[in-house]
């Protein structure tokens, strides 16, 4: 076997099992005695829980509800805060919430049971969108609040934003809305929980083991070494499994204190649908005054939907803030961030984390600006681009060489962009649009080092090494780039590299599997941990473990939000060029070409496959991934109805990588899985804008859309 370098180009180390079916999902899992759950959810948005009468339950089948919560535990999920109930009790606060858990040997008794189950309810009024929640005075879901603001912070940098807009000479104001958007992971949602020497362990399609520990030892008020979680092999996340696995971990939890037999949950895709998180929904608003052809200051007003619980809203929130002025280094800024509770499915992580739906929104609107200006918008942002040393919204500093000049060039030559941009005239049914976007590496702020404080492992035992952390594969590749690290610093193969799916009980805590951090932190962390290894490989069978330390220079005050938010940026311009027929408002992509500077590319073919991915997946965001919510109901509940790109959607892609090594990252890499997902909307609605002769404020765009807003304009 040949030693493994850097830059060799390999083939994904979990590639052949999955593709014959080799790999062991949580669904494969079977246990002797295993019994099965269905849970049984609210049908109103907001009410009172009046009773509950379900049939006499046959022999072998339970109702578990949070009347099966032992004394000692306390009926929250704990995430970021502990608002979200495992089972709702007293009253409901959305479509879906937990009531109760029916478990049992036979899936057809268990729905027959659902489906029998009469839950009587006082409804009372509720909001479901954004202008609902700002509309309400008296605190509608957050009783005894005299709003629904579940959370808010603000941001601002340079003068009053009253003297500047006193200065100004045009003054534009204009509102962006984002809607929904389902994760669509390939494996559904599922758990299983049973028990082992006293413990208890769940097996599980997750990102973060440890979150999911976290969130359900409070339920039994047991220590979290009582509680073991495996990571089974997932099948896509997206974010969609950072922390809405407590919600299926929880219930089943209780459930099994009760009946002390192994108990799978498997959702099916309607279920996926109707009953799980989505992206947020958004509402923004910017202000900006411009003076002498020059955009001087932007006031701008973030409201997303969060849903009935808080779980990761305010560090969306948080994100989506930070990122409100894109790449552009406005010299005075104020931005008011609310993120609004109301009578939805809770909205959680989604690639991105909150900053797709401002960087869409600043986008959109410098792109306005420079129409208005009569300005081409590729170079009145590159008039605007953010530099190396320039002031960020939170007084922090851009600490990286920008280079969106260089990817812009190389992407222009290759899509050809300045004729056809002369070319396309405005409403000629052909257009050409651009974007500029980037995405903060890690945890903001000192979540690093004052929250995660992350550990790695690395164990050799004779000529083979093992990864020990709690960081998850869930199709991005992790895996292979952690191996391929390590091998490439002891200069062995990296078939002697092994890295098991994690389990709480034998791997350190390197923090969850989001953030676009893995590969940046916890990449770094086993580059550390080999390069003492190979120092003392002739040791013998030893191990290394290895703490995140956090690099010099980047002050952040966490009770301000002032300072540097992000060690780092991944950066990234995007083109698309499309044609609409006008007759049925049907829209083709003709060309997709994109730039992206992530540090160091650690293995290029599965960085081709981010890009494709999280590219096509912001295309459909923007054009045809629709998902309407109607008095707390999803409508869309079936892949039928709720329409994701394929394969015959969109043409081939160009991409360029650019190199700039990050000092903080293995061999110089910084993250880059949401990074890709964070621009093309905004480059398809440009080109559309000039394809159709008219502006567009709001996301998606199938062709029903286009055509009201064409009526409307």
């Amino acid at each position: 076997m040949a030693t493994t370098h850097i830059d060799d180009k390999i083939r994904r180390s979990d590639a052949l099992s999955k593709a014959r079916g080799e790999a062991k999902y949580v669904s494969d899992y079977f246990f002797d005695g295993m019994l099965y759950a269905l849970m049984l959810r609210s049908t109103e948005a907001r009410a009172e829980i009046v009773s509950i009468t379900y049939p006499t339950l046959p022999e072998g089948y339970y109702f578990v509800s949070a009347e099966d919560i032992p004394d000692c535990g306390t009926n929250s999920l704990h995430m970021i805060g502990d608002d979200w109930r495992c089972f709702a009790s007293g009253d409901v606060r959305y479509v879906g919430e937990t009531i109760g858990l029916f478990v049992g040997p036979s899936r057809a008794v268990l729905k027959s049971l659902v489906d029998n189950t009469k839950v009587e309810y006082r409804t009372r009024q509720g909001a479901v969108t954004i202008d609902d929640a700002i509309a309400v005075k008296g605190g509608s879901i957050l009783e005894g609040k005299d709003d629904d603001i579940l959370c808010q912070l603000y941001c601002e940098k340079g003068e009053d934003m009253e003297e500047v807009f006193k200065e100004a000479d045009t003054i534009i104001t204009e509102t962006f809305e984002t809607g929904f958007q389902e994760h669509v992971h390939l494996e559904t949602n599922g758990a299983l929980v049973t028990e082992e020497d006293g413990n208890f362990v769940i097996y599980i399609s997750c990102q973060c083991p440890f979150y999911v520990r976290k969130s359900v030892a409070g339920l039994l008020g047991v220590p979290l070494e009582k509680i073991i979680i495996r990571q089974t092999t997932t099948g896509g996340a997206f974010g969609g499994k950072e922390h809405f696995p407590d919600v299926l971990a929880g219930p089943l939890l209780v459930a099994e204190n009760k009946i002390h037999k192994p108990i799978k949950m498997i959702f099916d895709r309607e279920e996926d649908m109707e009953f799980s998180v989505k992206r947020h929904p958004s509402k923004i608003t910017y202000k900006s005054a411009l003076k002498d052809g020059k955009l001087i200051g932007t006031k701008g007003d973030i409201y997303y939907n969060c849903g009935a619980y808080l779980s990761s809203s305010f560090v969306v929130l948080q994100r989506g803030v930070f990122h409100a002025n894109g790449v552009y280094d406005i010299p005075n800024t104020r931005l008011n961030g609310y993120g609004m509770a109301t009578n939805t499915f809770p909205s959680d992580a989604f690639r991105g984390f909150g900053a797709p739906q401002t960087l869409f929104a600043i986008e959109m609107h410098m792109t306005h600006i420079a129409r208005t200006l009569g300005v081409d918008p590729a170079d009145f942002k590159k008039s605007m681009f953010i530099k190396r040393g320039g002031e960020t919204v939170t007084n922090g500093h851009v600490v990286e060489e920008v280079m969106l000049s260089e990817m812009f060039d190389n992407i222009a030559s290759a899509s050809d962009y300045y004729s056809k941009s002369r070319e396309y005239g405005y409403g000629s049914g052909r257009g050409i649009g651009v974007s500029f976007y980037n995405h903060g590496g890690a945890f903001t702020g000192n979540g690093e080092q004052a929250i995660i404080k992350a550990h790695a492992r690395l164990r050799k035992t004779g000529e083979r090494v093992t990864i020990e952390v709690g960081s998850t594969e869930m199709g991005q590749g992790f895996q292979t780039i952690l191996r391929k690290i390590a091998a490439s610093v002891l200069e062995i193969p990296i078939e002697n590299v092994d890295y098991p799916n994690p389990d709480t009980s034998c791997v350190p805590d390197s923090g969850p599997t989001a953030a676009s951090r893995s590969t940046m932190i916890v990449g770094r962390l086993i580059e550390r941990c080999a390069t003492e290894m190979k120092e003392r490989w002739s040791e013998g069978d030893f191990s290394v473990e290895k703490e995140y330390e956090h690099p010099e220079g980047f002050p952040w005050d966490q009770s301000t939000f002032r300072g540097d938010a992000y060690l780092g940026y991944g950066w990234g311009a995007a083109i698309v060029e499309v044609e609409i027929d006008k007759r049925t408002n049907e829209v083709s992509v003709k060309g997709i070409w994109t730039s992206h500077e992530i540090g160091k590319a650690i293995d290029e073919l599965i960085v081709h496959g981010q890009i494709n991915g999280g590219v096509i997946q912001s295309l459909g965001y923007a054009s045809m991934e629709k998902m309407e919510n109607r008095n707390g109901h999803f409508k869309q509940t079936s892949m039928s109805d709720y329409v994701i790109p394929t394969s015959m959607d969109f043409p081939k892609q160009y991409y360029h990588i650019q190199e700039n090594p990050y000092p903080y990252g293995p061999f110089g890499a910084k993250g880059m899985g949401e990074l890709v997902f964070n621009g093309a909307d905004a480059a398809y609605c440009d080109a559309l804008e000039r394809a159709i002769g008219k502006d567009i404020f709001k996301i998606p765009l199938p062709p029903e859309d286009i055509e009201e807003a064409l009526r409307n304009a």
